[in-house]
């Protein structure tokens, strides 16, 4: 049988690699990545390799004005900015803003790896099982003299997020060279100084944030990603055998559950996501990222009705929400929880909204985008 993962909005599902300023050329609107190997084959056998290396050494971005030819020549590949207005904002940003995030890839090209697809069905599952009462068991176990590690790891034990196993699932197919685009992506947070009110904010990497209004002063993220409409296909099949009654027993399974309830926890779980989401694009004001949210949920909407269908988020900038087994931030013993985290600690103060930062992709010089919904089809 064959999955289809198809993006719904841009879409990064990372190698876990960066292209550095050194890395590539901008040139004519498109990120020129070099093929080094074949720049040090050529400066081998002339007396400019040295002077090549020592800007290397030093220089936070090549100088195009020396090297530009290599662009033009010796790119392994060329990935277009997904609009021309990214090129003067790529050439005034800092050069350690200047790090891509690229996309998994093999020898063979661009694909998306099964275990994200995965992932995210186990989230979904994990989701549609956790309670109140969940919650409270795990706060009740924190012991504040001490971190607590995995305090959650029982509870999703509980839940059968194993019980994911029964799919079994290849990564995709790669997919042309030409689905990708580089996308500019800033950090939106909500400024919640006044009580019951907050303003849209833009962050700046280690500096706070600017008012709504100056979104230019914030720190740009460039990213290679998938555009909107790419689509990714694989084999996957259900593991039948573990019906099999003593592998129920050993696994301290009680039933293995149909492709179908996961697929519907997956819904459940998008619908859950993207409520949070349209809260917040109405409190930030941003009319373009409330349209997106929209179209999503009648993405999900439609999906419910078709069978071995669902929404999920895969990959970069999903954040907190697309990782959470529980999105009832209301919860006194979740908040509790929460606030045991050292990164959280600040974030999760009683009557702040949380999370309150979300990356946004812009498209045509506007935000627009909340990256990594996919639609994923089991045929």
């Amino acid at each position: 049988m064959r999955y289809k993962v198809t993006a719904l909005t841009p879409l990064l599902v990372g190698d876990g690699q960066e292209l550095a300023p050194i890395d590539y050329m901008v040139w004519k609107d498109q990120v020129n990545v070099l093929d080094q190997t074949r720049i040090f084959k050529l400066l081998a056998k002339g007396p400019r390799l040295e002077g090549y290396l020592a800007q290397l050494q030093k220089a936070t971005k090549l100088d195009f004005a020396s090297w530009g030819g290599f662009a033009q020549n010796f790119s392994q590949r060329r990935i277009p900015f997904e609009h021309a207005s990214l090129t003067p904002l790529w050439e005034k940003a800092q050069s350690e803003d200047l790090f891509i995030p690229t996309f998994a890839a093999s020898h063979r090209g661009h694909y998306v790896p099964a275990t994200a697809i995965k992932g995210a069905l186990r989230s979904g599952l994990v989701f549609s099982r956790w309670t109140a009462s969940t919650l409270e068991k795990i706060a009740s176990a924190l012991d504040p003299s001490r971190p607590f590690r995995r305090p959650a790891e029982a509870a999703e034990a509980t839940a059968g997020a194993s019980q994911v196993k029964i799919l079994a699932a290849a990564d995709s197919d790669v997919v042309a060279a030409s689905a990708f685009k580089i996308y500019l992506s800033r950090v939106a947070s909500l400024d919640a100084r006044q009580p019951g009110q907050y303003q849209l904010a833009w962050k700046i990497s280690g500096r706070g944030s600017v008012p709504g209004q100056r979104a230019a002063e914030s720190t740009p993220l460039f990213v290679e990603m998938a555009a909107p409409g790419t689509a990714f296909s694989g084999d996957w099949n259900e593991r039948t055998f573990l019906e099999n009654p003593e592998l129920l027993k050993a696994l301290g399974w009680r039933s293995v559950p149909e492709p179908k309830l996961i697929v519907n926890a997956a819904n459940d779980f998008a619908d859950a996501q993207l409520a949070l989401h349209f809260q917040w694009a109405e409190f930030a004001g941003l009319s373009g990222v409330l349209d997106g949210v929209k179209k999503i949920q009648a993405e999900v909407a439609a999906a419910r009705s078709t069978p071995g269908s669902c929404v999920v988020n895969l990959g970069w900038g999903g954040g907190f929400v697309s990782k959470a087994a529980s999105l009832d931030f209301e919860n006194e013993n979740y908040r509790k929880i929460l606030r045991a985290v050292p990164a959280y600690t600040k974030a999760i103060r009683t009557g702040i909204l949380f999370p309150k930062t979300r990356h946004v992709i812009f498209s045509g010089g506007q935000p627009t985008f909340l990256p990594g919904w996919v639609k994923v089809g089991l045929g």
